[in-house]
């Protein structure tokens, strides 16, 4: 009775279910990350934060929100006004001067890598666990589906304590202030939401 080379035996009876194995290891996959068909919003942040961006005004400048703003743009604010000499619009209100906004010819975004960085982190951990899982798959005992989502699952929860870890390039002091938060890749939690898996099927 012939054995692989994994310690399981091949005998004539479970001959076709080996066949549905080899042939099921070549039609799944697992795809990480943020999907755009899911949240294209969320999905070009992380691409942003991924690789880093130049963000140029398309006129003379960007405007760029401080706290009172209130998440309000620059139109929806009244009597807005440069001072002169700054880079700043303000409002004022019984001689008191309040910045609403920092004006910036662009904005750099530095590279945070987050996926690429955990794959080279993790490569060695993810086939460790892969190994692990095809020897259950040919003992019969999960699914390559079930294999995919158990690999999935903690690829994402690597990526996501990636994205939980990472401190450098730090956010800028306005940055931090708008965010009320020191972590560059987390500002209310949307986009470390939206690392998830799927496994699919060609």
């Amino acid at each position: 009775m012939p054995t692989n080379n994994i310690g399981i035996q091949v005998n004539q009876d479970n001959i076709p279910e080996f066949q549905k194995i080899i042939e099921d290891l070549g039609r799944y996959r697992i795809e990480v990350g943020i999907f755009a068909e899911d949240d294209s919003f969320y999905a070009m942040i992380a691409n942003v934060h991924e690789y880093g961006m130049t963000i140029k005004a398309k006129k003379k400048f960007l405007t760029i929100p401080l706290p009172p703003s209130e998440g309000r743009s620059a139109s929806e604010i009244e009597g807005l006004f440069r001072p002169p000499g700054t880079q700043i619009l303000a409002t004022s209100e019984n001689g008191e001067l309040t910045p609403m906004f920092v004006l910036k010819e662009q904005v750099k975004i530095p590279e945070r890598s987050f996926i690429r960085a955990s794959f080279d982190e993790k490569e060695g951990d993810w086939t460790s666990l892969m190994e692990r899982l095809l020897n259950k798959v040919f003992a019969f005992e999960i699914t390559v589906e079930q294999m995919y989502e158990q690999l999935g699952a903690r690829v994402v929860a690597d990526i996501q304590a990636k994205i939980r870890s990472i401190s450098s390039p730090a956010n800028s002091s306005l940055t931090k202030k708008n965010k009320g938060s020191s972590n560059p890749l987390i500002d209310d939690g949307g986009l470390i939401q939206r690392i998830t898996w799927k496994v699919v099927s060609s």
